[in-house]
């Protein structure tokens, strides 16, 4: 069994970052305490999505996990490609670097091991059958 943690991006802590802190600040300022008390739980929330996200290889099954909110399996056999992406929506990833995985008919799921490379030699070492396509550098 081998565990790919999520990797942080800074883009996404950044943006988080501004609009939690401003919207904290601004409540702050106007003496809105109790709006603080809604704020200051959902950044706290985000971070432990951010802490507790990654993605484990048992066997041939690929377990994707994002704290309390996402829990799926994938049977590595059925992964018919492995794409990079910069995709937006929204994923168990912690990080706009992120990974397209194909499977199943219409299936596809977006992670962002923080170990791209090593996750993917690990998928193709499994299932040598994956297409694998990268961003142009």
């Amino acid at each position: 069994m081998k565990v790919y943690k999520s990797k942080i991006g800074v883009e996404l802590v950044a943006f988080l970052s501004l609009v939690l802190g401003g919207v904290a600040l601004l409540l702050a300022y106007k003496g809105h305490w109790l709006g603080l008390l809604f704020v200051l739980p959902e950044a706290a929330f985000i971070m432990y999505l951010f802490m507790n996200t990654y993605y484990t290889v048992d066997g041939k099954t690929l377990k994707i996990k994002a704290g309390i909110l996402f829990n799926s399996s994938v049977d590595i056999d059925t992964i018919r490609k492995i794409a990079e992406t910069n995709n937006l929506l929204s994923s168990p990833a912690a990080s706009l670097d992120r990974l397209e995985i194909e499977y199943g008919r219409f299936d596809s799921v977006l992670i962002s091991p923080k170990d791209k490379q090593g996750f993917i030699s690990h998928m193709l070492a499994i299932n040598p059958n994956i297409e694998v396509q990268y961003k142009a550098k």
